[in-house]
């Protein structure tokens, strides 16, 4: 399996920007019981949890990204795309792609790291004033 991000730019406060990650070796699908999500580290920081979204479409955000990033799938479900919008400075990251399969067995478990198998190499978001 093979996850590639890539959209990362640097942005002014207020911005937007859509990230993809394309997969391969991995069909996401509503057959398939899976997760997809993405993921940021700021320097400094750990890794947290965005935004995640399960084989049925359910989708879960991060309180700090509500009403401003959307996660989504393309028509081949070989895209991941995560859209921002509004975006502040402390969006500013690298943001991963990470999978799974089968689901988390807790909803609740969606947006933790340790949970997923399978990631990208990252791509970098900056977002200046």
């Amino acid at each position: 399996v093979r996850l590639v991000e890539s959209g990362g730019d640097s942005v002014q406060s207020g911005g937007s920007l859509r990230l993809s990650c394309e997969t391969s070796g991995f069909t996401y699908n509503r057959g398939t019981s899976s997760n997809m999500a993405w993921f940021r580290q700021a320097p400094g920081k750990d890794r947290e949890g965005v935004a995640a979204i399960n084989n049925d479409d359910e989708t879960t955000y991060a309180d700090s990204v509500k009403g401003r990033f959307t996660i989504s799938r393309d028509g081949t479900n070989k895209i991941l795309y995560l859209e921002m919008t509004s975006l502040k400075t402390e969006d500013t990251a690298i943001y991963y792609c990470a999978g799974r399969f089968p689901r988390v067995l807790s909803p609740g478990w969606v947006l933790r790291a340790d949970e997923y198998v399978f990631w990208g190499r990252g791509t970098q978001v900056t977002v200046s004033t």
